[in-house]
């Protein structure tokens, strides 16, 4: 096996290198350190430290003559001079010397042609199951041949002095994309690993490869059409792709090349807040002997998890390789998409259950990423909380969102066979607290009905405000709910409620209009007269 030229420095001076573990020997050694517990459905239990969660705000990307001109500098990628990322590698590869170290080789992108081969160094075992699970796995003939062409280390006992690391305060994330190494010091948190190669990605496949990167699920049906999922938390992406009828391609992260759609992972990192085997069968299942689970706790006494427990953090979470669930597409590949999904749960009300893009339209919502929240239980709070995410996935992003909106047009233009669909999840008849939330059963049949073109020869009308087009009718959905604006009490209370959300889309746009073409600005939602 070949190592990346500091892990063999690394391993030189360790007190004890571990490589390629299996699974079960690393929870073996996990035992051992304490790092966690087995649950009594045979997963390892690991507690993830200090943080339980991303930590955006020390995220650095090295600014250099790589990166100065390309990358989107500002809140989502602050900038570390190259001798301060130099200075921080000399110290934690200094830290390692004489300790227990975990070393792995993966790699990310289930096509060939877009492989990225990566070594991973972590200070605990748990971190290495995790990097088993979520990265894809190279065969053992691979790894005899396999060159690491990304470095990740990570180690969350070493903690940074910001008065002279030049870090916000202990912990960090840092990506050098001129010596292609990750370095994560200070949090035990799995996510950063799992997000850092995400950002690379974002990087490397539209800058270099003209492959565009996303944050969005995918699955193919039985005539091998592919269909991708957008959409933030809560407005049912991985509900909605889990579909008995069609295979998963991938949850969470994906590449659209010229002429396949393809998973970066080879695992699943779910969410685990209220889990039961009646809302997420699937992600139920996989907690099963091989998957991690992070900051969960246990039923007084036992080792049984209570998932409703979120003493610790509401951002409790398992980590397990795809093949842990059933219907799955394998390799994690498909073809180009013929339909797109992008799915909001909209508190206001306003926007239509299912409505019809074009690609001025998707563009201008793709770099939206609009969702709402409800109205918080803060005095006088009535009002949904509109979030708006680029490309949703804002803090991933490492190009101006006009570049990934301007490849997803380009692609629509190339592929005019292509469906954007938005899809409301969210409230109908009025706003959350006088509306009620859309059924999952409508939901469902209507991409259903998209997905069996049964939408194709129905009437559609234009939404005055978002200019969407809207079907008249859709099988086993009322019509009457096809129209928002029909569905409210009030259809004057309707519009000034429309103006309110154009005006809270327009006012969050500002911030990239001047990086997007007359075409994407062109989409933008337009007020209309109220009594």
């Amino acid at each position: 096996m070949k190592h990346h030229k500091l892990v063999d420095q690394i391993i030189s001076k360790a007190g004890v290198a571990h490589i390629q573990l299996s699974v079960e020997q690393l929870i073996e050694k996990a035992l051992v350190n304490n790092e966690g517990i087995i649950t009594d459905t045979g997963a390892f239990a690991a507690d993830t430290g200090e943080f339980t969660g991303r930590s955006p705000k020390d995220k650095f990307v090295v600014y250099d003559d790589t990166t100065k001109d390309s990358v989107w500098w500002g809140d989502v990628n602050n900038k570390i001079e190259p001798a301060q990322f130099d200075n921080l590698l000399n110290k934690v590869i200094a830290h390692l010397e004489n300790r227990e170290v975990f070393v792995r080789q993966s790699y990310a992108c289930a096509d060939p042609v877009y492989r990225l081969n990566i070594e991973i160094v972590t200070e605990t075992a748990y971190q290495n199951i995790f990097a088993n699970n979520l990265f894809l796995r190279p065969t053992a003939a691979e790894l005899e041949t396999q060159n690491p062409e990304w470095l990740i280390v990570a180690a969350p006992s070493f903690h940074a002095n910001p008065a002279t690391d030049g870090t916000r305060q202990h912990n960090f994330t840092m990506i050098n994309f001129t010596k292609k190494i990750i370095l994560i010091g200070g949090s035990g948190y799995t996510g950063e690993i799992k997000k850092g190669i995400f950002t690379v990605l974002n990087y490397v496949l539209p800058h270099n490869r003209k492959v565009l990167s996303m944050h969005c699920s995918a699955n193919i049906g039985s005539k091998n059409d592919t269909s991708i999922f957008f959409g933030l938390s809560g407005t049912g992406k991985t509900t909605l792709s889990a579909d008995p009828n069609r295979k998963l391609i991938g949850d969470d992260e994906h590449g659209w090349a010229d002429n396949s759609v393809f998973n970066f992972e080879g695992g699943c990192y779910a969410k685990c807040v209220d889990l039961s085997s009646e809302k997420e069968p699937q992600i139920w299942s996989a907690i099963k002997p091989g998957a991690l689970v992070e900051n969960v706790r246990f039923y007084p006494g036992t080792n049984q998890v209570n998932y409703n427990d979120i003493s610790v953090t509401e951002n409790t979470r398992v980590a397990y390789p795809i093949d842990f669930i059933d219907n799955i597409a394998v390799p994690s590949i498909g073809n180009i998409p013929e339909n797109i999904f992008f799915l909001t749960a909209d508190a206001f009300g306003v926007l239509p259950p299912i409505s019809r893009l074009t690609a001025n339209q998707a563009m201008y919502h793709f770099i939206s990423g609009y969702t709402a929240k409800v109205a918080g239980t803060e005095a006088g709070v009535t009002e949904p909380q509109a979030t708006f995410s680029a490309c949703f996935g804002k803090a991933f992003l490492v190009l101006h969102p006009a570049k990934y909106a301007k490849m997803l047009g380009e692609k629509l233009m190339a592929n005019p066979k292509i469906r954007v669909w938005l899809v409301n999840t969210g409230w109908s008849g009025g706003p959350y607290g006088v509306g009620s939330r859309m059924k999952l059963s409508y939901t469902r049949a209507m991409i259903t009905a998209a997905l069996e073109d049964s939408l194709e020869n129905v009437e559609f009308h234009n939404h005055p405000v978002f200019g969407i087009a809207m079907p008249v009718s859709c099988p086993n959905v009322p019509s009457e709910l096809l129209n928002p604006r029909n569905t409210w009490a009030d259809a004057n209370e309707y519009d000034k409620k429309a103006n309110h959300l154009a005006e809270l889309f327009n006012n969050n746009f500002n911030q990239y209009a001047d990086g997007c073409s007359e075409e994407i600005l062109s989409a933008a939602p337009k007020s209309v007269a109220t009594a």
